[in-house]
């Protein structure tokens, strides 16, 4: 598979449906960015780097992904807006697991 559809609900509650390219070595966060899901500044301030959580996001499904490191579990431990189910967008590499993935956008805090 060269593309995986994911479901994105940006941070003014729409839902959109895009395609995402598994072998361009692009996480999550390169994809809302790319289709402009969120206003330019407002997310991945950090470069991806786990440092910043402007990036989180609400894993909606259950969809076996990656599981979560130390730098991203010590960012979202100070992050705003928390829940179970945040993740740090930058840390998600795009796979074909990633098929019909469901996310929604945490507020800007």
């Amino acid at each position: 598979m060269e593309d995986v559809t994911i479901f994105i609900t940006d941070r003014d509650g729409v839902k959109h449906e895009v395609q995402a390219p598994t072998d361009m070595a692009m996480n999550l966060m390169e994809v809302v960015r790319s289709y402009e899901l969120a206003p330019e500044g407002t997310i991945g301030i950090c470069g991806g780097m786990a440092m910043c959580a402007s990036c989180q996001c609400y894993i909606e499904n259950d969809i076996e992904i990656n599981p979560m490191e130390d730098d991203e579990d010590a960012m979202l431990s100070e992050a705003f807006n928390v829940k179970d189910n945040s993740r740090l967008s930058c840390q998600i590499p795009i796979t074909d697991a990633l098929h019909n993935l469901e996310v929604t956008l945490a507020p800007e805090s």
